[in-house]
């Protein structure tokens, strides 16, 4: 029989903890991609890479940026609402990913890179409706102590 107690979060301090390595991660990711040399240097990646670096610098400063209020502010639908921003995002990177196909593979790498992108397009969009879902049970006073959606508990 199923439990009826909600799940229960990570301390607050294992949560900062992660949005602090997200923040560290992807300004690294931004540094490695915009410095110099850049992406220019990575053996695997083609001139295409332009086309689709834009979104990838976009979808790293969401991160960064919504990872930086959880730090501050992360009552459980304002972290919904994050993770379906910056989760919408990186659907729209991946997919343009998928069009322009910036890499230079041999043809069984670039399938597994294909499959990789499918299995991330799938995902997210599974990723969003649960951030809809949960996102709407808060804002309708269904989620589990609900009420600190007033209090920003």
């Amino acid at each position: 029989m199923g439990s009826t107690h909600p799940a229960r979060r990570p301390s607050a301090g294992a949560r900062r903890t992660g949005y602090g390595l997200a923040i560290v991660f992807s300004t690294a990711l931004l540094i490695i991609l915009n410095g110099s040399p850049g992406w220019q240097a990575i053996p695997f990646l083609t001139s295409d890479t332009a086309q689709v670096l834009w979104l990838v610098n976009l979808s790293l400063a969401a991160v960064i940026a919504a990872n930086a209020v959880y730090l501050a502010y992360d009552p459980p639908w304002a972290k919904s609402l994050g993770d379906l921003v910056t989760t919408g995002i990186a659907l729209a990177t991946a997919i343009r990913i998928w069009q322009v196909f910036p890499f230079s593979l041999s043809s069984g790498w670039s399938t597994a890179v294909r499959v990789l992108l499918v299995v991330v397009i799938v995902g997210s969009c599974i990723a969003m409706v649960v951030q809809i879902v949960l996102l709407a049970r808060w804002l309708t006073g269904h989620g589990p102590h609900s009420g600190s959606l007033r209090t920003g508990h």
